[in-house]
């Protein structure tokens, strides 16, 4: 598991228990962090919804610097899956 796969479980663990529905990020070149009830952790598990982006993307969303909105309006995150479950996890960033 990549450096940045860990720092992100540890930023989303307590934020993400929980979270109504599952979500998986996949973070290119990195790994990929999956999201449900119990919490965040390193994982491919299948999922509702599955968002990608590059890292310094993914690090923006965590870090408030990226608008979820307007990366996925960009093209710079791309949603496969459930909106209305990648809206609430848009919910769970800010």
């Amino acid at each position: 598991m990549s450096k940045v796969v860990e720092a992100a479980v540890a930023a989303l663990d307590e934020k993400a228990k929980g979270f109504d529905g599952t979500a998986k990020f996949v973070i290119e070149g990195e790994g990929s962090i999956f999201i449900d009830a119990d919490g965040a952790r390193a994982g491919d598990d299948e999922a509702e919804v599955t968002l990608t982006a590059d890292r310094a993307t993914f690090e923006g969303l965590l870090n408030g610097d990226v608008n979820p909105t307007m990366a996925f309006m960009s093209g710079k995150l791309k949603v496969d899956g459930a909106m209305g479950t990648a809206m609430k996890l848009g919910a769970l960033l800010s």
